[in-house]
């Protein structure tokens, strides 16, 4: 998605309730671990808090030391809460409204989808229903060096309780979605989209973006002569340079090498 698609897209989640949630977890994969915490805030577009509830769960499994060190939360208190088939039903029409929003909300979503599956219900929303507030800093806050989280309260100066604990969470990612949302209407469309323009992408949305492979995309943009940010870790291109590579009048041999690859 371009940039000035991207503008109003947010722009239109902007004037709509959000529905923030965070899990806490026994692991990081959906499909075999399980939801320890839950919390769901509900806010309406002018950011005032109408409900937020929390919840122990029960996973039913043992906690690894890791995740107790990381959460704080031990195998006494999840035995002593209630399992999710006892939880999950009660949250589900708050969950089902609103914009389903979180940080990182992959992950909190398919935690979601999973406990929901495992209790005989299909739990989905649309696309258009969804915030993701780390994709947005990402979007918004290219140069900070960490868009974690407890960076991030950090970096605003949030007071909020404890990170990794969902409530606390919950309240954070909420502030957080509030602050940029309210930036995409207080700032001028240019200055916007030259902001826009310095996020850094991986070769991955880059291939989406140009609709080709990743190697497609890497010889794309190495012929262009666009540098990469300069970092030990996978290589990632300005979104404005990747911008005007799309914008550039096609070569007019591609369509043959294309052809024959």
């Amino acid at each position: 998605m371009k940039s000035i698609d991207l503008l109003r897209y947010y722009r239109s989640l902007s004037g709509r309730s959000l529905t923030v949630v965070d899990v806490e977890t026994t692991g990081k994969y959906a499909s075999r671990d399980r939801i320890t915490e839950l919390s769901v805030l509900s806010a309406t577009p002018e950011g005032e808090i109408i409900e937020q509830q929390t919840d122990l769960i029960n996973p039913q499994l043992k906690m690894q030391p890791y995740i107790i060190r990381f959460t704080g939360i031990t195998q006494a208190m999840v035995d002593a809460a209630a399992p999710a088939a006892n939880v999950l039903p009660r949250y589900e029409p708050q969950l089902r409204s609103g914009v389903l929003t979180a940080h990182n909300l992959e992950f909190d979503y398919g935690f979601l989808q999973q406990e929901y599956a495992r209790l005989g219900t299909d739990f989905a929303r649309s696309p258009s229903d969804q915030l993701c507030t780390v994709l947005l800093a990402r979007l918004l806050l290219p140069d900070l060096p960490s868009r974690r989280l407890p960076d991030l309260v950090q970096h605003f100066g949030f007071n909020v309780g404890r990170s990794h604990r969902a409530e606390a969470d919950t309240i954070a990612c909420w502030l957080l979605a509030k602050r940029l949302l309210a930036e995409l209407n207080q700032i001028e469309d240019d200055v916007l989209l030259k902001r826009l323009a310095q996020q850094w992408l991986p070769l991955r949305m880059i291939a989406n973006m140009l609709g080709c492979s990743v190697r497609k995309a890497q010889l794309q943009i190495e012929a262009a002569g666009i540098a990469p940010r300069p970092t030990l870790h996978k290589p990632m291109y300005r979104r404005g340079d990747v911008e005007q590579l799309l914008a550039a009048p096609a070569d007019p041999n591609a369509i043959d090498r294309k052809s024959i690859q």
